[in-house]
């Protein structure tokens, strides 16, 4: 007891309110997903709808689940109920103003508080001037009521007498006279009876009113829910652009660095030729310095003799190079430059290639399990025992023809609907030459010939001919595709109207219809299509989502 008390200390009116009916518990009871409401409120709702869910999370149940009292809530509940009219009867009496006194219009002395009012007389009495309408015939036919302040409202101004009919033509309260003169072909009830029907539909109205409450706060979670994911996809998306951003920076610094290094080289290497070159040059013109000083010496000699001897030797070329053409080539860098530049654009368009493999990684990461129902799948489909791969086979078995099944084109649907955030699954479509694939709406058409559009509740991508691919939206989309499709992935993103495909092996978006309003639940609809003598015999396989294994982004750089 003492805990209990405790515990409603702690807890506001807010936490032990129905969400149906908006006030403190009466008899509560809990669904199986875990949310309260009064037993009442719950029958009532219930009984009102084809369909039994849940009034707050929409779970449905498919029976009527057995509901009881829960004691711990409902001791809550009333422990609250308890302290609030404690608390209200401890209020100062600014917070609970009592209503005005009506007097007794015939007591001269003391006026006494009224206990009746007359709508004949028009007057209020005491318990002692009201003891002849008690008393006298003719006063005991008179319209007595409980007090009131404003007589007048209650009598008829032009012909003074009780308003005790309601004339529904005009929307206005009459006496009797009146129905024998403006209104007497007017349409007129007694005040109770039309009060009773006003009060009838205020509480109709008044539950309209609760049920857009519970609608605006079931909307308000969900936009919640909403934001809250947009919050998280946002983040994911942030972290990976940065390091993205990252590796290309990082590239693009560790080009420049071996690209200045690379030119470092080169200008050393043009100086050790430079050196060299001047070395040489150097060499050359002190041997041309010797050999001016012989011929200076020979040019003065007296001896001609000498002169014949040595003068073959001496006056022909000395041993020296052209230099003419040499040259020290300053066009290394720019080559170097160029080639660099060219390589660096080539790895970021590598990376560039990998945001699609980035975005479908994400989205891997809202991968549900899907199995076949075959409750909806043709008669002529057959399923895995484990409800993950469909053949179409050549007989079409016994089954009963219930609305949900497929009775013209070999289709079949997920068991699992989805009516909000986001979903994705991946279909092996290998060594089939036709099939279709994407969602539909839960109350789509199922029988005769089907037309897959969007306007009929139908998203999809289709295959014909063997390398024939379409998204049918209206019109048609065609798709040219680099590579046959192995593995098509299928993202829903509910909240946003997105319904996308992609190519698993290439790691590519295939098409995305956009702009959707979907206001029911999705489920994953699959066609094997007919065999075609065997050549489209291989079966549709729903597989495990594997996700990348890329944790980060690096690039190779050419040049290593």
């Amino acid at each position: 007891m003492h805990v209990m008390a405790f515990s409603s200390n702690l807890l506001s009116e807010d936490q032990l309110q129905c969400s149906i009916c908006l006030d403190v518990f009466t008899d509560p009871v809990s669904t199986p997903c875990g949310h309260n409401f009064c037993r009442v409120c719950l029958k009532e709702c219930w009984d009102s709808s084809s369909r039994c869910k849940c009034p707050v999370c929409m779970e449905e149940f498919s029976k009527r689940p057995e509901l009881r009292v829960n004691t711990f809530i409902s001791g809550l509940a009333a422990q609250f109920k308890k302290s609030v009219q404690v608390k209200s009867s401890r209020a100062p009496e600014k917070h609970s103003p009592k209503p005005t006194k009506v007097l007794c219009n015939y007591c001269t002395d003391e006026q006494l508080e009224a206990v009746k009012s007359c709508l004949d007389c028009g007057v209020s009495y005491c318990e002692t001037h009201l003891m002849p309408h008690k008393t006298i015939a003719k006063l005991k036919k008179h319209k007595l009521v409980d007090p009131v302040e404003n007589l007048e409202d209650y009598i008829c101004q032009k012909h003074e007498r009780p308003l005790e009919l309601f004339c529904r033509d005009d929307q206005t309260s009459v006496c009797q006279f009146c129905t024998e003169g403006d209104h007497k072909t007017h349409s007129t009830v007694p005040i109770r009876e039309e009060g009773r029907r006003k009060r009838t539909q205020l509480q109709r109205t008044q539950a309209a009113v609760h049920q857009m409450i519970q609608n605006r706060r079931r909307k308000i979670e969900e936009i919640k829910r909403s934001v809250e994911l947009h919050k998280k996809s946002s983040e994911k998306e942030k972290a990976d652009s940065v390091e993205v951003f990252r590796a290309l920076l990082r590239c693009i610094e560790r080009s420049q660095t071996e690209l200045l290094e690379v030119m470092e080289e080169k200008q050393k290497a043009a100086e050790r030729q430079a050196e060299e070159f001047i070395k040489e040059l150097e060499q050359e013109i002190t041997e041309l310095k010797r050999r001016d000083t012989e011929l200076e010496q020979l040019s003065h000699t007296e001896d001609h003799l000498h002169l014949l001897q040595v003068y073959p030797s001496l006056c022909s070329p000395p041993p020296t190079k052209n230099w003419t053409e040499v040259r020290i080539n300053s066009h290394l860098r720019v080559e170097t430059l160029r080639k660099t530049m060219s390589q660096l654009q080539h790895a970021l368009n590598k990376e560039m290639e990998m945001f699609p493999e980035i975005k479908l990684k994400r989205i891997q990461e809202y991968a549900v399990d899907v199995t076949l129902d075959p409750v909806s799948a043709h008669p002529k489909l057959i399923l895995s025992d484990d409800g993950k791969q469909v053949t179409c086979g050549d007989i079409k078995q016994n089954l009963p023809d219930t609305p949900e099944r497929f009775d013209h084109c070999v289709d079949v649907l997920g068991k699992e609907g989805f009516s909000s955030g986001r979903f994705y699954y991946e279909v092996q479509v290998s060594g089939k030459t036709k099939w279709d694939l994407g969602v539909t709406t839960e109350s789509s058409t199922r029988k005769g010939e089907i037309t897959l559009s969007p306007k009929n509740g139908y998203w999809t991508l289709f295959l014909r001919n063997q390398t024939e691919y379409k998204a049918l939206g209206t019109p048609s989309v065609p798709l040219y595709l680099k590579q046959a499709l192995q593995k098509v992935g299928v993202f829903v993103d509910y909240d946003e109207g997105l319904v996308s495909f992609f190519d698993v092996e290439a790691r590519s978006h295939i098409y995305s219809f956009t702009g959707q309003s979907f206001f029911e639940k999705l489920y994953p609809f699959f066609s094997p299509c007919t065999n075609y003598d065997g050549k489209n015999s291989a079966p549709l396989i729903i597989m495990p989502v594997k996700h990348s294994n890329r944790g980060s982004f690096t690039l190779i750089h050419p040049l290593c």
